[in-house]
């Protein structure tokens, strides 16, 4: 695990609204036939030409870049439908693909929504320790102009991009992040390959002893990231997903620099308290620590005491 430099909701909040699903198929997206892409010539409606070649070279996912994932310039983006919405961001199932070739992944485009449809009412406590050096931008920011929106908005999104990157380098599960532009970032999709996303923690039905390896996967992540001087900000069973009984933490723009930030600690005990009382209410028995212990832990790997 290679080390980075750590300076540089119980309710639900941002991005974390329940999913909408083709009510048909819960949980998946219609996907079209392979074949589909063969007939593209001149792109039908809602597809576009991959957009790899448009991100600059920090503006893509760590090297090596997984075998998985089509960087060729000749892909097609199809998008399949709507996987989760959310007040500041909605996410969508796309297919990128290579025409008339058995080339093709799936992955989740991340959108932040224009200005006036924004709602960033709560994110004064998560900027706090985010300042940028234009002194204008800040003010803007701070009046929340919709100049200032749009450059929170970019802050969401370069915030959670990084973020990514350096979690995804330094070995903690979160999804691999294919590249960022402007303010969509395009994911690896947690699922299976007709479509169907992970369940999130809290659409499980496993209690009890049978929590405790899921337990312990949530213990090491937040472990980890405290080492690191950061707190998600905003974890809850439902930005954790359960992938073939691996745990996968996601949404994260709102990630906190514990030292940075003057409620560093608040934010770091609150992530604790939200998932240990989740396993709790669901009759936890065991693990290697137990969800009243997990917020010291997490104060003494930061380094906040």
């Amino acid at each position: 695990m290679r080390d980075f430099d750590s300076r540089r909701r119980g309710k639900r909040r941002f991005d974390d609204d329940d999913p909408r699903y083709d009510k048909r198929q819960p949980g998946r997206a219609q996907l079209p036939a392979e074949d589909a892409l063969d007939a593209v010539d001149g792109l039908p409606e809602g597809d576009r030409w991959s957009t790899w070649d448009q991100s600059t070279a920090g503006q893509r996912g760590p090297r090596p870049h997984p075998d998985w994932l089509v960087t060729a310039l000749a892909a097609v983006d199809t998008e399949l439908g709507v996987l989760k919405t959310g007040k500041e961001a909605d996410v969508f199932l796309l297919r990128r693909g290579v025409p008339g070739t058995d080339d093709s992944c799936l992955l989740a485009a991340k959108r932040y929504r224009s200005a006036e449809h924004r709602l960033f009412h709560r994110d004064a406590g998560y900027l706090e320790g985010r300042r940028v050096r234009e002194s204008r931008t800040n003010r803007a920011m701070a009046h929340r102009t919709a100049f200032g929106q749009q450059m929170i908005a970019a802050q969401w999104a370069d915030a959670e991009f990084g973020a990514l990157c350096r979690l995804y380098d330094a070995g903690v599960p979160v999804p691999y992040p294919v590249q960022i532009l402007d303010t969509e970032v395009l994911l690896e999709f947690i699922g299976e390959p007709d479509g169907t996303a992970a369940p999130r923690l809290a659409e499980t039905r496993t209690r009890g002893a049978d929590l405790v390896p899921l337990w312990d996967q949530v213990v090491e992540l937040l472990v980890t990231l405290a080492r690191f001087g950061l707190a998600h900000g905003d974890l809850s069973a439902y930005n954790l997903l359960v992938h073939r009984g691996r745990v996968v933490v996601i949404d994260l723009p709102q990630v906190v620099d514990v030292v940075a930030n003057p409620r560093g600690a608040y934010f770091l005990e609150r992530d604790a308290l939200n998932v240990g009382k989740w396993f709790t209410g669901h009759d936890l028995t065991g693990g290697t620590v137990t969800p009243d212990e997990l917020p010291a832990l997490l104060r003494k790997e930061a380094g906040l005491g």
